[in-house]
């Protein structure tokens, strides 16, 4: 009897160490991205953005940690990138699958050019990142295929329609995940019932048809949140979601009122690969 009590207070006690390990771990990598969304290598316009963006919540809400191999898709000027290439940097592996020099998008080389130069003038921060391509049907291997923990893509679903390329980008986000590997989304969100048409021209896309799309290429719906929403933006703006800031396309025009309603309302879902 004394040996199975002693025994069972081993396991109690073992459980207890490994859950405080894994309690200590994400309060570590919580530590970290707070201090890398803030940090000096970051302009301080794109540090005002974090209100907007929410970087840190949204992150762990998809399940962002240390040593995991993490895809950004298509990063762009590498907003994201400041934060995750650093995080990742000695202790985990980040892809960012960016535009493909052979674009017939004549904005999308140049944006790769000055994010490759933006790479290589920081190698301290940036020297372990790995480059890779998309650009449908042509260039789809953004990562080894089934190697990926998470990958993640932040308010570019609107442009893949646009383009007429939403399936296949969700079908390599699919193989490139491991099984049980995540997919996070975070987009402009139009009301539901929004038609084709409006989704293809005004930047939003409803919630149900991303949903449909990940669903469609294979995903599990894990789990949708607030974090980046904005119940004061009416979605129905002269110049679609360009019309807010930071773009403000109508210029000087009504801008105060734009300010006033802020960044765009979105979406921001967690999707699985099923093991």
């Amino acid at each position: 009897m004394h040996k199975q009590l002693a025994h069972s207070l081993m396991g109690l006690t073992v459980a207890s160490l490994l859950a405080l390990a894994a309690a200590q771990a994400i309060a570590d990598d919580t530590q970290r991205l707070r201090e890398l969304s803030a940090a000096d290598h970051r302009s301080a316009a794109n540090i005002a953005r974090n209100d907007a963006r929410n970087p840190v919540e949204t992150l762990q809400f998809f399940g962002l940690q240390s040593g995991q191999t993490v895809i950004e898709i298509l990063p762009s000027g590498g907003w994201y990138t400041e934060i995750l290439a650093p995080f990742l940097k000695g202790n985990g592996t980040y892809y960012a699958a960016h535009f493909s020099p052979e674009s017939s998008l004549s904005y999308q080389p140049p944006i790769l050019e000055q994010f490759l130069q933006k790479m290589a003038g920081e190698p301290e921060l940036y020297s372990e990142v790995i480059v890779t391509r998309l650009n449908p049907p042509t260039e789809m291997e953004i990562a080894p295929a089934a190697s990926a923990d998470l990958a993640m893509t932040f308010r570019n679903v609107h442009n893949w329609i646009m383009a007429g390329t939403q399936k296949e980008h969700f079908a390599a986000f699919y193989a490139a995940l491991k099984p049980g590997g995540v997919l996070g989304v975070v987009e402009h969100r139009a009301p539901e019932g929004s038609s084709m048409e409006f989704m293809s021209t005004s930047g939003y896309v409803t919630q149900n048809y991303v949903i449909e799309l990940a669903e469609e290429a294979g995903f599990e719906f894990v789990a949708s949140s607030e974090i980046n929403a904005n119940p004061l933006d009416t979605k129905d703006h002269p110049r679609g979601v360009w019309t807010l800031p930071p773009t403000f396309r109508l210029g000087d025009e009504d801008r105060a009122k734009y300010a006033a309603i802020g960044e765009s309302d979105r979406m921001t879902l967690k999707f699985r690969k099923p093991e």
